[in-house]
């Protein structure tokens, strides 16, 4: 196993906690006024399903358990399930849509996804860091506006709505983290 320090500790990884081993499923870097810096990570335990929320400062240090990492492929969604291929044995395997969390509507046809696996059993599933899709509904900018400091609403291909810089409109391709949901950039 490996350290980790707290302000390292990013969506995806596992990691041992209070003796148990958690699945990191969403983390926020906070800056407040008054104190230090920390990392405020909602963790979901592996074994039980329970959820809990902890702050991490960069100064504590937390063991990242390691999983086997094989490389699958998504193939289709049908209702709640989700299957997905091994790559090297082309075996098959169907998870619930919660499992994959909130992320579920950044899986596209054909995707390269890492399956993370614990003593044979799924427990993580990590995504592309950015996936490209289509903005189909775009708010108009407000005449006025600067770029630098104005965001408007963007409705996305797969149903998301994300906040895009007031040049994009409907029918551009843009680059969105996976993480998130966030924009990152026009794609080329």
């Amino acid at each position: 196993m490996a350290k980790v320090a707290g302000n390292e500790i990013r969506p995806g990884m596992v990691i041992e906690h209070n003796g148990s081993l958690w699945a990191v499923v969403r983390t926020q870097a906070v800056k407040p006024g008054k104190g230090g810096a920390y990392n405020q990570v909602e963790l979901k335990n592996i074994l039980n399903g329970s959820k809990l929320n902890e702050r991490f400062r960069a100064a504590e240090t937390v063991e990242e358990v390691q999983l086997d990492r094989r490389d699958f492929q998504f193939l289709y969604a049908s209702g709640d399930a989700l299957a997905f291929m091994d790559t090297k044995t082309f075996d098959q395997i169907e998870l619930n849509a919660g499992f994959v969390g909130e992320r579920v509507h950044f899986l596209q046809d054909g995707m390269k996804v890492i399956l993370q696996l614990y003593e044979g059993r799924p427990i993580n599933i990590a995504l592309p860091p950015n996936v490209t899709l289509q903005v189909v509904e775009a708010d108009p900018a407000t005449k006025g506006q600067t770029a630098a400091s104005s965001y408007k609403a963007a409705k996305l291909e797969n149903g998301l709505r994300v906040m895009v810089p007031p040049f994009i409109e409907a029918g551009t391709r843009i680059v969105v983290a996976t993480d998130d949901g966030s924009y990152v950039r026009r794609a080329e």
